[in-house]
């Protein structure tokens, strides 16, 4: 039984592992596979990059409660094989896509199946048999976010020398075997006896959002959360195409400079704060990281070489120590039976900023770098970034400060070093 545990656990691991690979290895190509598919200059596929990046924001945001109240009903296995087979057949819809409404299908289909992290996730607490057990099974997600922000942009890189295609099917073969292999070793998590019928009501997409509204003490600092993931989305969304057009850097550059954001973020979160967090607290940690932010963001707008871009990724990047202590204090505002609650608010305002905030940078982006522009800029979505992050630290300034006198049993929290699991923030 031991055996077929961790071998069902190596297989979730595995998995988490390709869906982060499989949207990263095809980051260097998209950027030229949409300008080639649209006959327009990169800085001009830009947008149309923002809305495949919207598309499947969306339907993941809408199918996410779908998949994860399917798998209560039917059970994680064939929800997880589902999700496998259909990434797979995404990559290929990617690959032969002949025109960019191609490319949209197929950002709709993956946004549907890669909707199974939270299936993922609950089969992990499904074969976890205690507390121990179950917090070193859920590090695997933090480890396998890890090493594939590193490993999926640089493969993607490196595989573009064969062709722009060529990353579409290598992740399309590592979906389809690790389903090949997950049909004949993975064993069903969820005892039939413990299933539920699936209920519509549970699966809408907009409930967890409800939370926020019935609690009025958090969505000042809930506003600076989603201010911050927004801010991000300048970078997120249009690294490849900003750095390709301002730079001409080629895919193979775009896959090293991502994955070297990969190690900075991994070496921030995993080690920096388990640092600075105890020395300075939360409060001041939020402080300083949102700073770093500000100032990485600001730097990138005014840079003239493409060194400078892996240059700023150190100030930038160092922000990440903000995300754990700023989560510590809103978390410090809901009592222990409702912290599922919290976090699954705070990922679907994660999930709005996926689906606003490249949409608002990509076109920034491309409308400055046209003759109908007032002025050139190619770096001002960067700015847009950067406000983005100075408001949200006058704004968690004002609450804190606020709190601290009318809330004093919070003060700890707010100045304390108390540690939280926190999603990924780069």
């Amino acid at each position: 039984m031991y055996t077929s545990k961790k071998a069902a656990i190596s297989f979730i691991f595995i998995t988490l592992l390709i869906d982060i690979m499989g949207w990263g290895l095809i980051i260097p190509v998209m950027a030229d596979l949409i300008a080639y598919l649209k006959h327009i200059p990169v800085n001009q596929a830009s947008p149309y990059g923002a809305m495949l990046l919207s598309v499947f924001a969306i339907t993941q945001f809408t199918f996410a409660p779908v998949i994860g109240n399917l798998s209560d009903r039917f059970g994680r296995r064939p929800v997880l094989l589902l999700s496998l087979l259909g990434f797979g057949i995404d990559y290929i819809i990617l690959a032969l896509a002949p025109a960019y409404g191609w490319l949209f299908l197929g950002r709709v289909i993956a946004g549907v199946t890669g909707a199974s992290f939270t299936t993922a996730t609950a089969y992990i607490a499904d074969v976890s048999t205690d507390e121990t057990s179950r917090a070193k099974n859920f590090g695997l997600i933090g480890a396998a976010f890890g090493i594939g922000f590193v490993l999926g942009p640089a493969l993607g890189g490196f595989l573009a020398h064969w062709g722009m295609r060529a990353p579409f099917y290598a992740a399309s073969a590592l979906c389809l075997l690790n389903c090949l292999y997950g049909y004949f070793f993975l064993p069903e998590s969820l005892a039939p006896e413990n299933r539920r019928p699936f209920e519509w009501k549970r699966a809408n997409p907009f409930g967890s959002l409800k939370f926020l509204t019935q609690h009025k003490e958090i969505g000042g600092l809930a506003l600076s959360f989603f201010l911050i993931y927004l801010g991000a989305q300048a970078v997120q969304g249009n690294w490849n195409f900003f750095t390709i057009y301002r730079f001409n850097w080629s895919e193979k550059m775009v896959g090293i400079s991502l994955a070297v954001v990969g190690v900075l973020v991994g070496a921030v979160q995993a080690g920096l704060t388990r640092v600075v967090n105890p020395k300075i607290g939360n409060e001041k940690s939020i402080y300083l990281g949102l700073s770093f932010y500000t100032l990485g963001l600001v730097l990138f707008a005014f840079a003239t070489q493409g060194w400078m871009m892996f240059a700023f990724l150190v100030p930038y990047c160092l922000g990440g120590i903000c995300g754990p202590s700023l989560q510590s204090v809103i978390s410090g505002h809901v009592p222990p039976n409702q912290q599922g609650e919290l976090q699954g608010s705070l990922t679907s305002l994660m999930s709005l900023t996926a689906i606003i905030g490249p949409l608002m940078m990509n076109s920034t982006f491309a409308y400055f770098t046209t003759d109908k522009a007032p002025f050139y800029f190619p770096g001002i979505h960067f700015l847009i970034g950067a406000v983005c992050m100075l408001i949200s630290i006058f704004l968690t300034y004002r609450i804190l400060s606020r709190e601290k006198v009318t809330n004093p049993e919070l003060a700890g929290v707010i100045e304390g070093s108390e540690e939280v699991k926190s999603t990924p923030m780069h």
